[in-house]
């Protein structure tokens, strides 16, 4: 599982806040069979406090997940694979099919239900504001998963009776992918998060509103 992190600013009250071989071309039918699978989706939430933007934000300080760093939300993720590897006459094995289970989990503060109007209007552009940037996450996690399917599918080595050799190099793929998806997250957060990201921007607006 690898964590997304919407990291959390240090909080400076009413001021500026500083800021996861050998190998066959892959036939069409097999490029068909991403189409036919669908991510799910969970949402957990954490209960925040507070009756202002600046009681809400020091509130989730006290309460945002741990995910290496501190955190307003984070995107997470559950993969499992159903993988037929098959054996060939002349001695070479092929991944004929790979089908993903994968589940993108969300976790985002969650405000009291009745707080002042112009807070609670102050608040929801936030808190969209944060799903939006996490979603992005998730897009990234589905992307990587796509070119693990991509990649998989129609796989071969030569001289490979016993499957090793070609589950050597899938495994060796799937470390590159995680690496790249991990480093589009934090040059994306580093985007956001950044003075005058759109992060950044999000929580000025909510620690300096009503």
């Amino acid at each position: 599982m690898i964590n997304r992190t919407f990291r959390l600013p240090s909080f400076r009250p009413l001021a500026a806040l500083a800021g996861f071989f050998l190998a066959s071309l892959i036939p069409m039918a097999a490029q068909a069979q991403t189409a036919n699978w669908q991510p799910s989706e969970q949402i957990k939430t954490y209960a925040i406090s507070g009756s202002s933007g600046i009681e809400l934000y020091r509130s989730i300080g006290e309460r945002g997940p741990q995910a290496g760093v501190q955190a307003v939300a984070h995107t997470t993720f559950k993969l499992t694979w159903r993988r037929d590897y098959r054996p060939q006459p002349d001695g070479a094995c092929i991944l004929a099919t790979a089908r993903p289970n994968l589940t993108i989990i969300y976790t985002w503060p969650k405000a009291p239900a009745k707080l002042p109007a112009d807070v609670a209007a102050s608040w929801q552009r936030f808190i969209a504001g944060v799903e939006k940037h996490e979603r992005v996450h998730g897009e990234h996690i589905l992307d990587m998963v796509k070119k693990i399917e991509a990649y998989s599918v129609g796989l071969r080595a030569e001289d490979d009776p016993k499957c090793q050799k070609v589950r050597a190099v899938l495994q060796q793929r799937l470390k590159e992918l995680s690496d790249e998806q991990r480093q589009r997250g934090r040059d994306f957060d580093k985007v956001e998060l950044t003075n005058g990201g759109a992060v950044h921007q999000l929580i000025l607006a909510l620690v300096n509103g009503p």
